[in-house]
């Protein structure tokens, strides 16, 4: 469809021009067709990419911000647990049944978990009520 577009822009451009230059000319506009189709096409795709990944930081970093004491979160190591203190860039969260505390930067809380899960002594997990 570009292509045929680009033709007849070539015809009409090539009225009043001897033949064989206006045949050079459509030639040259139809081999360079489907290279710059190809640039339309990953220069859309690089903006598209572009506004979700910063759409996405936006996110993160907001839920980054409403982390608090009591807050059930998921790291990106895959450890469950609820944050007992913040202090900057530092968080502080008890995990399993004897409340060990681990200390973790804002960074490596994967999310912000909904359904709290605890783990037993005895190593079952199951969900808890939310307080």
């Amino acid at each position: 469809m570009f292509s045929s577009v680009l033709m007849r822009i070539a015809t009409i451009a090539a009225d009043g021009i001897p033949s064989d230059t206006a045949s050079s000319l459509t030639s040259t506009l139809s081999t360079l067709a489907l290279p710059l189709i190809l640039i339309v096409v990953v220069v859309v795709m690089m903006v598209v990419s572009s506004r979700s990944n910063k759409k996405r930081q936006k996110q993160y970093e907001s839920m980054l911000a409403e982390i608090k004491p009591g807050t059930r979160v998921r790291t990106i190591g895959g450890i469950y647990g609820t944050v007992t203190k913040v202090q900057d860039d530092v968080v502080i969260v008890s995990v399993g049944p004897d409340k060990a505390r681990l200390v973790f930067t804002k960074q490596a809380i994967a999310n912000i978990e909904d359904a709290p899960v605890e783990a037993t002594i005895e190593g079952e997990i199951r969900e808890t009520e939310k307080k």
